[in-house]
């Protein structure tokens, strides 16, 4: 049989198919170096992957593109820098968490917090050049500090009613994390509700809301992500602002401290070709746990529903997982 399958091969390569047998692997970390809070966006056959750049953030953002998630190319993303997002009520905060959508009218869209405030851009392209869709330049959403609300991890979910919601808030402190939720226009670029605390069960910030058959899931973390107590939690709904309830088998994603797996978390969720995916950081330096020199790096798995529509647990992989892509359909 390995000498058929081997002569198979040859047969598809000498005769020009276009269809091609790939290496079918992708590995953990997904992500050569040191990242976190990851986002991607699958547009035309490529993956357009954004993150924030360790230790705790840079004047930009990382950036890059895959045809397949196992070979990514990094590239400028010609986005704003840490000084350009300096408003007078920001405070020393890097760039962190990029929530990037392609919205109903083409373009692209990303909401990325500086300073503890959200900018929201908009791009023609995945990569860039990025204009804020405020005109004079200022944040998206303002700190709000005096309701001890840390305005971060920013995501925007695209109804299939044509509705958009954005997502937002931590806690000051590690503790006390507040979920906000606002809807926002069609070119999501300007709230039309006031902000709402629907802050579900066990959470503490970096929501990330999924639909499937009808069912809201708003996905997001607990615990502090310097350490082993950062997870994965969900809650349901039968709308997308609540009330919730959290969801079983909820915490999904956790540690694994026997096989050296530390605080997963931050996630978004990669929908590819009828399966979904969870795509999350980990702290890569566990041997020194310091959080003024935290090192994460980006992962993903599949992450699967059982015939109820609970979220089953998800098995963190060390190495990676196969049959991402087994056979790629090449254009005539």
């Amino acid at each position: 049989m390995k000498f058929l399958h081997q002569v198979l091969l040859f047969v598809f390569v000498a005769t020009g198919s276009n269809v091609v047998a790939e290496n079918n692997v992708i590995s953990n970390p997904m992500i050569p170096g040191y990242f976190a809070d990851p986002s991607i966006v699958v547009e035309n056959s490529k993956f357009y992957c954004y993150a924030t750049i360790d230790p705790w953030g840079g004047d930009s953002l990382a950036f890059w593109v895959s045809d397949d998630l196992k070979n990514l190319i990094r590239k400028p993303l010609n986005w704003q820098t840490k000084p350009q997002c300096t408003s007078k009520t920001s405070n020393d905060s890097k760039v962190w968490s990029p929530g990037v959508i392609r919205g109903k009218d083409g373009k692209y869209h990303i909401f990325v917090s500086v300073g503890s405030e959200v900018y929201a851009d908009v791009s023609d392209c995945p990569g860039g050049p990025w204009k804020n869709v405020k005109a004079e330049g200022v944040p998206f959403i303002a700190t709000q500090k005096t309701i001890n609300v840390h305005i971060i991890d920013a995501e925007v979910f695209l109804d299939e009613d044509g509705k958009a919601y954005i997502y937002w808030g931590s806690g000051w402190d590690w503790k006390d994390g507040h979920c906000f939720v606002a809807a926002l226009n069609e070119s999501v670029d300007a709230l039309v509700t006031p902000p709402k605390d629907i802050t579900p069960p066990g959470y503490f910030e970096a929501p990330h809301m999924l639909k499937r058959n009808e069912q809201y899931y708003l996905m997001y973390s607990d615990g502090k992500c310097t350490d082993s107590t950062y997870k994965v939690r969900y809650a349901v709904a039968n709308n997308p602002i609540g009330p919730w309830v959290e969801g079983k088998n909820s915490p999904v994603l956790s540690s694994d401290l026997a096989r050296n797996i530390i605080g997963p978390g931050h996630h978004s969720i990669l929908f590819y070709k009828k399966k979904y995916y969870i795509v999350y950081h980990r702290i890569a330096n566990v041997k020194s746990l310091d959080a003024k020199d935290l090192l994460r790096e980006i992962c993903i798995d599949e992450l699967n529903f059982d015939q109820a529509g609970n979220i089953k647990k998800v098995t963190p992989s060390q190495k990676g997982f196969k049959n991402f892509v087994s056979l790629k359909k090449q254009p005539e």
